[in-house]
């Protein structure tokens, strides 16, 4: 009786493992993922890191109870316009078509932290009235969400810039053609506001040519009390 060829056996051998291998992928079998691992070593492996958690409007961290989280962006030179958001709300952004060059200006009610009313305005080429006309009426605790655009300052007069000290601006008596600003306020604060950034335009410094660079602020408002 004739032996088996060495060789026949070897290939035999060679052929079912082939086609072991080959079935146990298709069927997503537990053969190789399990030779894989042979060949991989612990200081090998790649261990992915979990993503950092993202809070309301992106923050980094969970605002206190009885806190409105926000986040405000200017825009970015007269290319990107400003976003503000609100407990995970967007009141204003390029996406919903409701901002424009000068103040994107959002008012929202600082006891349940709805909207009031968000508007953008023109402050090159618009009239200031406009302005004025819509935070000279604003109620107490009243909160007021500004993003520049563009040029946020050239037709600002005396009345508008005290009325945005009034609600706890310390930059706007400096803000001039093309500075980037960001600033929440209210009607009724007794200090100057812990929220407001301001960045001068300067061809020094500027970022993006003829303007500086974008600014970006969030944080968490305490609500309001409600009238007793």
């Amino acid at each position: 009786m004739r032996r088996p060829c060495p060789l026949r056996i070897v290939a035999l051998v060679i052929t079912v493992a082939v086609t072991w291998i080959v079935v146990s992928i298709l069927l997503g079998g537990l053969g190789f993922p399990q030779i894989q691992h042979l060949f991989t070593s612990q200081e090998n492996s790649v261990t992915a890191e979990p993503r950092a958690r993202k809070y309301k409007c992106g923050l980094p961290q969970p605002c206190p109870e009885e806190h409105l989280a926000f986040r405000v962006v200017s825009g970015a030179a007269n290319v990107i316009g400003p976003k503000i958001c609100l407990e995970d709300r967007m009141l204003m952004s390029s996406v919903k078509d409701n901002v424009g060059r000068g103040l994107n200006i959002a008012l929202v009610n600082g006891v349940n932290g709805d909207l009031i009313e968000a508007r953008a305005f023109d402050m090159w080429a618009g009239d200031v009235n406009d302005l004025l006309k819509f935070i000279r009426p604003l109620h107490e605790g009243t909160l007021v969400f500004v993003a520049s655009y563009d040029d946020p300052a050239t037709k600002m007069n005396e009345e508008t810039r005290k009325l945005f000290s009034d609600l706890g601006s310390k930059n706007v008596k400096d803000l001039a053609f093309r500075d980037s600003w960001v600033f929440v306020g209210a009607k009724g604060v007794q200090n100057k506001s812990p929220f407001e950034q301001h960045v001068k335009n300067s061809k020094h410094t500027n970022k993006y040519e003829g303007w500086p660079e974008a600014l970006e602020m969030e944080g968490c408002i305490p609500r309001r009390p409600a009238a007793s």
